[in-house]
């Protein structure tokens, strides 16, 4: 009897513990959803605003001015050439002058030196007005098969540039298809400027993304062509400048890196560019330029990030002195 009293007995403060568990539960489930969990409830008197915007104001002007110094230290030459590289004839149907293999595209430009540049000198091309960024583009590749290659073949997602005549492309899709193909010489007087090729991508991809036994393979065969070609006998993770093209653009004005001329120019010098105009940008109204440009430690030339931080900073200082008066005004 003892033994059933001590079973009944045990049996109850199990529940009992039951119930209060669910109880607890419950209750932590309200508070969750009432939002009354303990947390950090800052209380924000007008001292600490005033103190905090002041803050903010002080930090974020002088990081503004440093950083548009850094920016304003950079020298660019920008020279756009779509335009004035067609031959005046071809003026009015520009994507006729394009599109005809039979037309040379050689042409020469001139550019002075304003202010010294010191090497290393980074060699951009810059695109206007091309959406690299449209979603059926972006999608038009097969990551698998630019490590894999032949190996596989699962590749619908280059539509409609998985497969020519029959045989898969390698690498398949629009982006790749639209390789840019313009090139550029440069010299000084009667001096030939070497330009750096090499270390141009990034080299995760080089190592991880683009594979070292990858060839291309049966690219730009079909009856459209596209962009550039590729050199069948060089691995794609070799190929720079197609790991570079293939790292798409988030706006529809961007630069990629071509090269680096390893010396310094100076103020006075006059580089002359024979470049060949190929890439048709002239069916989407698009505009091509060349820049020369140094770096600073904070990277290129862009002034917008300091005008925003000193633009932000005056504003913090400007609210800490509407609430520094109103709270003179109308004391708590």
């Amino acid at each position: 009897m003892m033994s059933g009293d001590r079973e009944i007995s045990s049996g109850s403060r199990a529940v009992a513990s039951q119930i209060r568990r669910c109880r607890g539960c419950e209750k932590a489930l309200n508070q969750f959803t009432q939002q009354n969990l303990p947390a950090c409830k800052p209380l924000l008197t007008p001292a600490s605003v005033i103190t905090i915007f002041l803050v903010l104001g002080v930090a974020f002007i002088p990081t503004g001015i440093i950083a548009l110094h850094a920016s304003q230290k950079v020298t660019e030459i920008v020279e756009r050439y779509d335009a004035d590289c067609v031959p005046p004839e071809y003026r009015n149907n520009k994507v006729a002058y394009i599109q005809d293999s039979s037309i040379p595209k050689n042409c020469s430009r001139t550019v002075k030196v304003e202010k010294h540049m010191k090497a290393p000198v980074f060699i951009y091309y810059q695109l206007d007005n091309y959406y690299q960024n449209h979603r059926r583009y972006v999608k038009s590749r097969s990551d698998q098969q630019l490590l894999q290659g032949l190996n596989y073949s699962k590749t619908s997602s280059c539509k409609p540039e998985e497969s020519s005549n029959g045989l898969p492309i390698v690498p398949c899709g629009l982006i790749a298809w639209s390789l840019f193909n313009d090139s550029y010489t440069f010299s000084r007087g009667m001096e030939l400027l070497q330009v750096n090729r090499t270390d141009i991508s990034w080299k995760s991809d080089r190592d991880h993304k683009f594979g070292k036994d990858v060839y291309p393979f049966n690219f730009q065969n079909g009856s459209f062509i596209g962009g550039g070609t590729l050199d069948p006998n060089i691995p794609l993770s070799n190929q720079e400048d197609l790991l570079v093209w293939m790292r798409t653009a988030a706006l529809p004005t961007f630069r990629k890196l071509y090269g680096r001329i390893e010396e310094d120019l100076h103020p006075g010098d006059l580089i002359e560019i024979d470049l060949l105009n190929n890439y048709n940008t002239y069916s989407f109204g698009g505009k091509k330029k060349l820049v020369l440009s140094t770096t600073s430690w904070l990277g290129g030339k862009n002034d917008f990030l300091g005008v925003a931080y000193i633009f932000v900073g005056w504003s913090s200082i400007f609210m800490a002195l509407v609430f520094l008066l109103l709270h003179l005004r109308y004391p708590m």
